[in-house]
Order: C-alpha cells, then structure tokens, then sequence
C-alpha cells in the first residue's frame, strides 16, 4: 500500500508519496507548477518548463502517483531540496507565498492531527474506542489520522524501519498483532509489556507513537484507574528509555511509572498529554 498524502495550497491538491528507498517525501512537480500558476493545463505547463529547463531533469525522479481517473501513472516528483529549485525556476507572484507555505507543510499536518487528537477526547469518540485491542488502536490512529493519509487505520503490508532497526515483518504481522492483542493487561508491568510489544510491531506506516501512547493511557485508566502525566516525562529520557525497550523494558517500566497519575478525567493532563505526545515525534 502506498503512502502518500494531499495538502491543499488554495483549493489546489498538491500530491506527496513516500518512497521508502530513499526514506523522504517526494511532491509532484506538476501539481506545484499547478499551485504557483494557477494554470489550467498543468500538465503542458510542466513539460514546457522542463523542456526548456534542462536541470530540472535532474533533480526528478518518476514515482507512482494516483491521478485523477483513479489510476496510477509514473510522475515527476521532487524532494524538498528539489521543490525549492522548482518553485525559483518558475516565475509567479505567488512563488514566495507557496514557499512559506510548503515550509510549514509537515507542521500544518502535525497541527492537524494534534487537533483532531484533541477532538478524540473532546467528542467522547474515546469512550467507545476498544481497550487493549488491535481495533482499539485502529480505531485510535483512523481518528486522528483521517483525511490526512490514506492508510489512516490500516495495518501496514510493507516493511518499515527506523535508524536501523526493523519493525515486524509485514508478512506477519497480522499473527504478531494477534499474540500482542492476547498478552494480559491486569497489571502494570502487564500493560507496559503489551505496551512496548506494540511498539516493536508498529502496526501503521505513521502515526505509532502517537496512537499507542493513547492505547497504553485507555488500558491504564480501565484496569488500574491511573493514566501517564506525560509532561513529568523528558522528550530524550522516553526516546532512549523506548529504544532501550527492545532488548529491556526496565527503563521504560520506570519512566512510566514515576508519572503516573490518579487525575484520569483531568482535562489539563490529557490535552498536555497529546502535545508532549507530539513534541516526542518532532525532530530537533
């Protein structure tokens, strides 16, 4: 399954896939051309300027991009290194305009989702999210990552990995869910288990850390009446204490536990809560 998103730059789609090969985003140079001219027939404009701009070629690749008669065609696309030269090489007011705004991209993503995250506890949508269960968390991540991606609540079919470490192999996965989801839950030492099990599997392309720290707090507050205050947990301690947890989940064990917290319904330490989730997954 592909991953790829569409970002809207004044009701213009501007297309992004994942290649995994090279581990980035990639944007389609049509669909930019598109935004900063507003153009009618981007597709001629494009291979205009790419005829008449001969270092263009090399900065592109072609990547699989779904158009709009529902099927998938190779496509120009750029990194962000190469976006920058595109949006220079073409002659627009609005080239300043849908800079900036492609430079806070991932951030507007992020605010989207920390908001619809919000939301999830707003609406009350989370009393009817399943406790511990693999629905539970797709549940979770389809809520909060819905409108935004495209694999929003779906487990993965592709091998993913992280500063060199691989997560569950996509062709078992679904078994791998299956024993994580049958691990017990009655206990702390129980839950933080399950909890970093389900980390190792990282069931979704995107989106694990922040769908599971959600996931841990609903088993803590059904079965122990406890929940983690996040912000009493420092951003690098979690990260080295979670990259730790593959071999031995001591550190997280106690990480966790010195933050716990009897203050459940606490609006303040939930909304706090999903935003040290989402200042864990920023980069420095």
């Amino acid at each position: 399954m592909q991953k790829t998103s569409i970002r809207f730059f004044e009701d213009i789609p501007v297309r992004a896939v994942w290649d995994d090969e090279s581990s980035k985003w990639w944007f389609c140079a049509m669909d930019i051309a598109e935004a900063i001219t507003k153009t009618t027939n981007p597709r001629v404009y494009w291979a205009t300027v790419k005829r008449r701009t001969p270092e263009l070629i090399a900065i592109c690749k072609q990547l699989k991009l779904k158009a709009r008669d529902g099927k998938f065609y190779n496509t120009d696309v750029v990194d962000e290194s190469g976006l920058n030269t595109v949006i220079a090489l073409i002659p627009s007011k609005n080239a300043d305009v849908f800079a900036k705004w492609m430079k806070s991209m991932e951030t507007s993503l992020d605010e989207k989702s920390k908001l619809k995250a919000y939301e999830l506890f707003e609406s009350g949508f989370i009393d009817n999210v399943e406790i511990g269960t693999v629905k539970g968390l797709q549940q979770i991540h389809g809520y909060i990552f819905g409108g935004l991606y495209d694999f929003a609540g779906q487990i993965r079919t592709v091998n993913i990995s992280k500063g060199g470490f691989a997560f569950a192999n996509a062709q078992f996965l679904p078994e791998t869910l299956e024993s994580i989801e049958k691990m017990p839950s009655e206990s702390f030492e129980d839950i933080v288990s399950k909890y970093v099990e389900m980390n190792v599997a990282h069931p979704f392309r995107e989106g694990n850390g922040r769908s599971t720290r959600i996931w841990l707090d609903l088993m803590l507050k059904s079965k122990l009446k406890k929940c983690v205050d996040w912000s009493r947990i420092d951003k690098s301690d979690y990260l080295s204490a979670m990259r730790e947890s593959v071999n031995d989940a001591g550190k997280i064990h106690d990480l966790l536990q010195s933050a716990l917290t009897n203050d459940i319904n606490d609006r303040e330490i939930i909304m706090k809560g999903i935003d040290y989730s989402y200042y864990y997954e920023t980069e420095e």
